[in-house]
């Protein structure tokens, strides 16, 4: 079951990692009209649970970004992933690294849920190679090969699997881009503003970078979260990628 490639008018969605809900509807409502969608993880979820992505997103009224990383064997994932789709993400992921099985599983499921309750498909991206990773890691893994080839071989199987597209560095958008097409979905965490510190990534652009690779959603936490003024440094991000 394809869905059509979404376009949002704003590309970026921003990472609420924190497990504080009432520190995350802040968050929320302060940068609302200068992001596309918020991204939320473990941090949040672990802490928050279901009611409190439901809270979220009933309140702040954004897409939601569902990134927990399903990664088990093929009968775990498609029943965790069932538990969540009652929340109506608009993006899930898993890791690619699962296998393909594992990864036909999870869209099956999806798709599934949608028809069932005849409503909008969730996309599903797969998980590639996190960017706190990168060539030194892979060796240490006993992987002799290069985090880009690696990031390409995942993106490949990704497709092959039927999912929606794929989670990046932006140094491997362009790569994927041309391999997987222009239907293939791309998003891209590791984006830091101009003058913002790298935290533990180690595979980052910027985000009107990230962009002109080909990339079709950002993740930016830190550089709007942890900022003195959030709205004000994501309405820069905003103005910076226009």
């Amino acid at each position: 079951m394809k869905v059509k490639k979404p376009k949002l008018e704003n590309p970026i969605f921003c990472a609420i990692d924190t497990p504080d809900l009432q520190k995350a509807l802040s968050w929320g409502n302060l940068i609302k009209l200068n992001v596309g969608g918020l991204k939320v993880g473990l941090e949040f979820f672990s802490s928050n649970g279901p009611k409190g992505v439901s809270d979220l997103s009933n309140l702040i009224k954004l897409p939601i970004f569902l990134d927990l990383k399903f990664h088990d064997i093929p009968n775990t994932v498609s029943k965790a992933i069932q538990g969540v789709l009652p929340l109506r993400p608009f993006m899930l992921n898993v890791h690619a690294s699962g296998g393909i099985s594992m990864m036909q599983s999870a869209i099956d499921t999806v798709n599934d849920f949608s028809i069932k309750n005849n409503s909008k498909r969730s996309l599903v991206l797969g998980v590639t190679l996190l960017t706190s990773l990168d060539n030194k890691d892979l060796n240490a893994f006993g992987l002799d090969i290069k985090s880009q080839d690696y990031v390409l071989k995942l993106a490949s199987l990704v497709k092959k699997a039927g999912l929606d597209g794929v989670v990046c560095s932006p140094f491997e958008v362009d790569i994927i881009r041309a391999e997987c097409g222009d239907d293939f979905i791309i998003l891209t965490p590791g984006v830091r503003p101009m003058q913002s510190s790298l935290d533990d990534q180690k595979r980052v652009l910027t985000p009107k970078a990230a962009l002109q690779n080909g990339a079709d959603f950002i993740v930016i936490g830190r550089p709007i979260t942890q900022s003195p003024d959030p709205e004000k440094s994501s309405r820069d991000i905003l103005n910076e990628i226009k």
